[in-house]
């Protein structure tokens, strides 16, 4: 199993001096899927959070993507490697205070008010950091690897991460039902504690790449009327993407948020939750981007927003009767996921066909920038119209979620009719934008998109 995920100098020569990078992949996902995954919420919850307090800490890792986009201008001045190893190591220290809050919980017989305030703040500061070591990203990978390796490395790192968030989500779900809540929250966060320590240390044994050329922000604050609002495809497609997020984007974090205050089920259940809806994000990796090639992202699109309305659909009779009972929720997640990752593939699979090689780098970066920071205030807005009598403490206002579930079905069969209208030229097959095991992540995927480097090739890929 060990050879499978992190390659040795017997078991795949070519990939083991990069053995370091997937070590990474494995123990980051550690992290993310505790510090800005639904066991934030869930800690949220606990301590107290109202929907809007919900909202906002789920969105700051989209909404802080101009963060991102900025710290693209330290690439040419201090290299991949110092950007990214600056954002890792100082976000993990952010990663310590949900645990002090867990201890300190535990110390004083409960949660006191302050405590939300200060989980939602490290939240922000998470995110924040995270943002300037994401500006490294994919690109830093792009730089290092020989181009004859990187499809077999970033579908280990795939692999790699797909194993640890699961192995994740399941441990998440064994501490709830094993442990008080707040010794189960203490751990979870000691764990990502660890896991950001790890991915921060591996991240220190790979080469740094030649620094890159960014696109200046005169050029972007220039460029990016023209690009989103002259009428063109591209121009088309983007808002057809936002308004996908915007819908999308509030779902998991109020199901959750919802389950644990008005359905009152335990916080393991939630858990096994996500796991169903993390299988319905593998199935669409490992199934749909094989056949993408062959019909076209289109009918792909069609497909994510189909599952969409049917999530929407049975959450709205859910709310109203309870039909279905938990084999439906653990359904309605699995279908959830499977939307997700179905639109991110095909996402990746369009967009560069209907972007010119030239601007393909800028264009990319907007789209990216665009959809996650307008999607991402979705749930925050949303947050505020869930809000529960009173408008204070642990409430969600039941019938404004029925709405909110409406409001995804007709949404969906609105956008349907759009993207259906998408022009799409087959038997030109392109390169798909890869974006590592961030894929894994359909929701946050768009904020992987957003890079002002110019692509730097290795001084061995050069002249093939």
């Amino acid at each position: 199993m060990i050879p499978a995920l992190f390659p040795t100098p017997k078991s795949d020569p070519e990939l083991a001096p990069f053995r370091s990078g997937l070590v990474f992949a494995f123990f980051n996902a550690l992290s993310w899927q505790i510090g800005i995954g639904t066991p934030m919420v869930l800690f949220a919850e606990q301590l107290g959070a109202t929907p809007f307090q919900v909202g906002l800490a789920y969105s700051f890792v989209f909404v802080l993507t101009p963060v991102q986009i900025l710290s693209t201008a330290l690439l040419p001045k201090y290299g991949f490697k110092a950007v990214m190893l600056g954002g890792w190591r100082t976000r993990s220290f952010f990663l310590a205070v949900p645990a002090a809050l867990a201890a300190a919980a535990l110390a004083l017989g409960g949660e006191r008010p302050w405590m939300v305030h200060a989980m939602v703040w490290s939240v922000f500061f998470f995110c924040f950091f995270r943002s300037i070591g994401a500006a490294s990203g994919v690109s830093w990978f792009y730089a290092i690897l020989p181009a004859q390796i990187r499809g077999r490395y970033f579908a280990s790192d795939q692999f790699a991460s797909a194993v640890a968030s699961v192995g994740t989500l399941l441990a998440c779900a064994a501490l709830f039902a094993l442990l008080p809540v707040y010794w189960a929250l203490l751990t979870q966060y000691l764990i990502a504690l660890g896991g950001s320590t790890i991915s921060y240390f591996s991240l220190k044994q790979l080469p740094d790449g030649d620094r890159p050329t960014a696109i200046s922000l005169a050029t972007v604050v220039r460029d990016t009327p023209r690009h989103l609002f002259t009428r063109s495809t591209f121009s088309t497609y983007v808002w057809l993407a936002v308004a996908c997020a915007v819908v999308a984007t509030p779902i998991p974090p109020f199901a959750a948020y919802f389950l644990k205050v008005g359905a009152r089920l335990s916080t393991a259940q939630i858990m096994v939750f996500e796991v169903a809806r993390y299988s319905g994000v593998m199935v669409a990796a490992w199934v749909i981007r094989r056949r993408i090639d062959e019909t076209g992202a289109r009918p792909f699109f069609l497909l994510a927003l189909g599952l969409y309305a049917v999530v929407g659909l049975y959450w709205w009779f859910f709310l109203r009767n309870g039909v279905g009972g938990i084999p439906g929720l653990f359904f309605s997640y699995f279908l959830l996921g499977l939307g997700a990752a179905t639109w991110a593939i095909a996402n990746l699979n369009y967009l560069p066909k209907i972007i010119a090689q030239e601007s393909r780098t800028l264009a990319v970066s907007i789209h990216g920038a665009v959809t996650a920071l307008i999607g991402g205030l979705s749930p925050v807005l949303w947050g505020m119209l869930l809000k529960g009598e009173g408008g204070a403490g642990r409430s969600l206002d039941v019938g404004m979620f029925q709405w909110f579930f409406v409001s995804v079905v007709v949404a969906a069969v609105i956008l349907s009719s759009l993207v259906a209208r998408l022009p799409e030229e087959k038997g030109h097959p392109v390169d798909p934008i890869v974006i590592g095991n961030a894929i894994l992540r359909p929701f946050r995927a768009m904020t992987y998109l957003v890079s002002l480097v110019e692509p730097v090739p290795r001084k061995k890929d050069e002249g093939r």
